[in-house]
């Protein structure tokens, strides 16, 4: 819901263009959360700060880029939203050939529906809605059960999710998403270890860490731009961009009149390519749809 809040606060408080336009991003909230949105006098004061505001709008509006992109050079592909909350794409889709498979934990998407018909917005056929609990379920084979085709080009969003999961966790769902046909592509956003940032950003970073520790989902993982490398070449998967604040803001947020700014070294995205196929238990094959991949999370 803060995730959501900040997406509609955008579409009301700050400057035209906006940066990510999301005609349903206000009216998924509910008339409770609505209120609270407009109770917000200006773009700066709390709980819709514009720097957090700032990046939630470019991550998302980068995810969907990379979709257009796709759909530009390759026609029909699929969108795939992991954790996908109250994010609206797959009810406002654009693209005739594009089908949206959205995955979020069981109660979270039986909520996310209810909002969605609380506000009469009707998902359109296009849209697969796959309840996955990633403690008992098979990520790849609820996919696949809802009739998600590995061999066509994948576009997949994965937008503040890493930086809560274990290590483990984080591997095996880059193995499914690495046994895509070459060529799909991958949008997730991640934080920086502390012992990379300035003494100021340590402790901003602490102070967060400490509020979401408080919340019941701390912060597990850090990863440094060339580990990150690393750890998605092992699985075959190519790093096409890795943006920092600095990249994200010359491409979205130059010349605005607003306050919508990026602040601070900590987070960066990454968008990933798939590049070939793993060879797992014994199939030397690369870049086959025969051989195994993970189970996604496990933690």
């Amino acid at each position: 819901m803060h995730v959501a809040l900040r997406r509609a606060a955008h579409q009301i408080h700050d400057a035209r263009p906006l940066v990510f336009d999301d005609p349903l991003a206000v009216s998924i909230l509910g008339s409770e959360y609505q209120q609270e949105l407009r109770r917000t006098p200006d773009g700066h004061r709390r709980p819709f700060s514009a720097a957090l505001r700032a990046w939630i709008v470019v991550r998302s509006r980068l995810a969907e880029d990379t979709l257009q992109d796709c759909v530009r050079r390759l026609g029909a592909c699929q969108y795939l939203v992991l954790g996908a909350g109250l994010d609206t794409f797959a009810c406002r889709n654009p693209y005739p050939s594009v089908r949206v498979f959205e995955v979020d934990h069981p109660s979270t998407q039986a909520w996310k529906l209810q909002k969605l018909e609380q506000a009469g917005v009707v998902p359109p056929p296009s849209a697969r809605f796959v309840a996955v609990d990633f403690e008992q379920d098979s990520l790849r084979e609820r996919l696949l059960a809802a009739g998600f085709d590995e061999r066509s080009p994948t576009v997949t969003a994965w937008l503040g999710v890493a930086p809560y999961l274990t290590s483990a966790a984080f591997r095996s769902t880059l193995q499914v998403l690495a046994g895509f046909t070459i060529g799909s592509m991958l949008v997730f956003d991640y934080s920086q270890p502390r012992s990379a940032l300035p003494a100021v950003e340590q402790w901003m970073q602490d102070s967060l860490g400490a509020r979401v520790a408080a919340a019941g989902e701390p912060f597990q993982l850090f990863f440094t731009p060339l580990d990150l490398a690393q750890e998605l070449e092992s699985l075959s998967l190519r790093v096409v961009e890795d943006l920092d604040a600095a990249a994200l803001a010359q491409r979205f947020l130059s010349a605005r009149s607003d306050a919508l700014k990026l602040k601070g070294k900590a987070g960066r995205i990454c968008v990933v390519a798939v590049d070939g196929k793993q060879p797992t238990d014994g199939d030397s094959s690369r870049g086959t749809k025969e051989a195994g991949v993970g189970d996604g999370w496990t933690a």
